[in-house]
Parts: structure tokens; C-alpha cells; sequence
């Protein structure tokens, strides 16, 4: 992968007539060691924020070595890519296929259900096995999430006790209970009000969990979107953990997908034609911006020319290239005022759920893939402020990677003996 300085070098070099997707592995880097740092459990890679082989290669690099996946492809990628990593099969609903060969095939161990019939098909889609990890999804409250993920996964508070008993009862491995904030939480106590909930069901339930794992949700910063600080919600869950009902040896886990990708990617898109406040670009909402018009997110933007450009700035919104009308992005976007065609326009932040949502529709999205140096347009991990190929002392590379984890007992990751 040839990787340039910026979008603009690449634009110098040559006038891309596809979508570029600019990729910044130290941006996963970095974030992937923060989480292991900071966060008192095990973290596991979601992988359908970024299904990309340079991002679990990464991560595996930098010491993420568990995997949250959903499909079989997405096991297959993490064997090819990361061999000897321990992946979690995290969707609730699966088919017995997918479990049969996820189980014998690729040795995984870890599965969730939100359902006693989802848990029969489990037991007998691996011929009752023993070893099993069986991760019980609840429903829990999801304010403060810009994606509420509330209604399609998780068992209900009446009906939880009666799975987690039965769970419990079936595997002679981890019992655990997982759960999902929603995507983009901008509430860290939101994590500490779903482990009270989980707390409550596993009382009922007269049980122990082995497992704790907070699901992912952990924000990225986005315009009009700029969350607590990352700190602020590993206190929430670390104290939220403490008051639990739990053993001293249960493990407590995480998933992050966002977090750790969003920040790594920009999309560079060609203007095609200017048409008064609308742009028409080569890339849109079956390409890579599919929350951009689904959301509605106006993901932070800058006009990429090899020339001076005017200074004033004016809202845009983008149309993408297919023949469907609902392929807009209403933004608004703030870009130079004389912005024309054969511009191009680089869209941050589209690391998680950007060339992952990526479509064929109407025979487009066909996306490049090159490497940038520069610094992400935004960061949760104080890296949007300098360039992050630059050479660190050990003092910056200190305060930009590695916060210290407390001392003593609070501090120690939870393992199961």
C-alpha cells in the first residue's frame, strides 16, 4: 500500500477518478493501545466497524489479540489475518451452519443468545458441548446514544433470569452477560446504568457471572458531536464494575469498533458538478456515506485543490453518484465558496462504517485504498493536533499514548482462575 504525505500530495500526483480511501494504521495503533491500557479487562476488536486486513493486522501488531464477529466471513478474515486469535461469535441470532463451523473449524468458543431457542441451537449445532463460553444479551436502556441498537437483540429484564439460569446450566466453561449501550454513547454513566440492570437480572436469577463484557458504544468525535472525554467512560464502567454482584475472578470485557478505527480513514471524493448549494460527488450514501445520509452526520469536510482557494466558506450538501434520489447527504457541509467541479472534497472520521457499508450499486463503489501520514481531522486520543508520523520524545509519546493504570486492587484486570 503506497502511502503519500496527505490527500493533497495524492491529488499533485495524479487526479484519482475513484473514490480514495486515506488510511492512518497509527491512528488504530494508538487507540488500540489505549483501550488495553486503560480499560481494566480484555478488549475485543468488533470487526464489523472495519473489516479491513490492514486493521486487524494492526491491532494484532499493537496486542489486541480477542475479536468480536458476527459471520462467518468475518471469522475467516480474523484466522487468515490474526492466526491464533480468540474470537467471540457475538450475534445473538446465527444460523447452525455458522455455528457448526465456527465451533469445529475455527475453534470458537464463545457464543451469545438472547434466547432459549437460540441456546438449544447452539447445544446442538456443536453436539453439546461442554466447553462452550455462553454470553447472555440483555436489553438495557439506551439514552444518550445517537444509534439507540434498542428492539432487534437482547432479553428482556422479566425474561432474563430464567436464560441466565438456564445458561448457566449448560456449559461447564463462562457463563457471562453482555449488553449494548448503542453506537456514539455520548453518556458514560450510561455503561454504569446497564451494569446495575445486569447486576439486578443475575440476583434474580440466583446465578454468578463469569463474564461481564460492556459491549462497545465508545464515541469518536464528529461535528456537533463532541463527547466526554474517553476517560470519563472507563471511570464509569470500572466503578459500575465494582458494585456489581459479581466474584473477584469474573472478567470483565469490552468491544470497541469506533473508537478504535474511526479516526484512522478519510474518503477523498472527486466534484463532478456544482449545482447552487449542492455538490454532486463521485461517492455517497451506497458508497461510504451511508450515515452521512442516513444520519444525517456532517462528518467534518475540507476542499482538496493544488491552488489558492477563497477563504469564505458557505453550507453545502452532496448528492452521490447513483441515479437514486435518496442518495443525499443534507450535511451541512462548510466548504470554500468557489468550490467547482474537478474539486475534491475530503470527508474525515469514516474509519468505522464507512468502506465497510460500502455497495456495487448501479456499478459503483469501487474505493482505492493508499496510506496517508497526516493527522486525523479529529481525535479522541489527542492526535488531530500534530502530525503522528512525526518522531515523539518520551515525554510527548507518554501524554499522547500511554495513560498510567491506578495503582492496587482497583486497578488490576479481573481474570478468571
Amino acid at each position: 500500500m503506497h502511502t503519500y504525505h496527505d490527500s493533497l500530495d495524492l491529488v499533485r500526483e495524479r487526479s484519482p477518478e475513484r473514490p480514495v480511501a486515506l488510511v492512518r494504521p497509527d491512528c488504530t495503533a494508538v487507540a488500540g493501545r489505549w483501550f488495553q491500557d486503560n480499560f481494566k479487562g480484555d478488549v475485543l476488536y468488533a470487526v464489523k466497524a472495519n473489516p479491513s486486513d490492514w486493521v486487524i493486522k494492526t491491532l494484532w501488531e499493537n496486542g489486541v489479540r480477542k475479536f468480536d464477529v458476527a459471520s462467518i466471513p468475518e471469522v475467516q478474515l480474523v484466522a487468515r489475518t490474526a492466526p491464533g486469535a480468540s474470537m467471540a461469535f457475538m450475534h445473538p441470532v446465527k444460523s447452525r451452519a455458522a455455528i457448526t463451523e465456527a465451533y469445529f473449524d475455527y475453534g470458537v468458543r464463545t457464543f451469545s443468545l438472547d434466547t432459549h431457542e437460540e441456546l438449544t441451537k447452539i447445544l446442538e449445532a456443536t453436539g453439546g458441548a461442554k466447553d462452550l463460553n455462553l454470553m447472555v444479551r440483555l436489553a438495557v436502556q439506551t439514552e444518550g446514544a445517537a444509534y439507540t441498537l434498542g428492539g432487534k437483540f437482547g432479553v428482556s429484564t422479566q425474561d432474563a433470569p430464567a436464560l441466565l439460569l438456564a445458561a448457566r446450566r449448560s456449559t461447564e466453561e463462562l457463563m457471562g452477560v453482555c449488553f449494548h449501550v448503542g453506537s456514539q454513547c455520548m453518556r458514560p454513566t450510561a455503561y454504569q446504568a446497564a451494569m446495575a440492570q445486569a447486576s439486578r437480572a443475575l440476583v434474580r436469577a440466583g446465578v454468578f457471572a463469569d463474564v461481564v463484557d460492556v459491549g462497545g458504544g465508545f464515541p469518536s468525535v464528529y461535528p456537533g458531536m463532541v463527547p466526554p472525554a474517553m476517560e470519563d467512560y472507563m471511570e464509569s464502567i470500572h466503578r459500575g464494575f465494582d458494585e456489581m454482584k459479581v466474584h473477584e475472578t469474573t472478567e470483565l470485557w469490552c468491544e470497541p469498533g469506533r473508537a478504535l478505527v474511526a479516526e484512522s480513514t478519510s474518503i477523498l471524493c472527486k466534484v463532478e458538478l456544482k449545482k447552487g448549494d449542492a455538490l454532486y460527488l463521485n461517492d455517497g450514501s451506497y458508497g461510504s456515506l451511508f450515515d452521512a445520509a442516513h444520519a444525517k452526520w456532517p462528518f467534518p469536510v475540507k476542499m482538496i485543490r493544488d491552488g489558492e482557494a477563497s477563504t469564505e466558506l458557505k453550507p453545502f450538501r452532496f448528492y452521490g453518484p447513483t441515479c437514486d434520489s435518496i442518495d443525499h447527504m443534507p450535511g451541512p457541509f462548510w466548504l470554500p465558496d468557489d468550490v467547482r467541479e474537478g474539486d475534491y472534497v475530503e470527508i474525515g472520521m469514516l474509519g468505522a462504517y464507512g468502506t465497510a457499508m460500502n455497495t456495487r450499486f448501479n456499478g459503483y463503489g469501487d474505493t482505492e485504498t493508499v496510506g496517508a501520514a497526516d493527522a486525523p481531522m479529529a481525535s479522541m486520543f489527542g492526535l488531530a493536533k500534530r502530525s503522528i508520523s512525526l518522531p515523539r520524545t518520551e515525554e510527548e509519546e507518554r501524554k499522547v499514548v500511554r495513560f498510567s493504570r491506578p495503582k492496587g486492587k482497583a486497578g488490576q484486570k479481573r481474570r478468571r482462575r
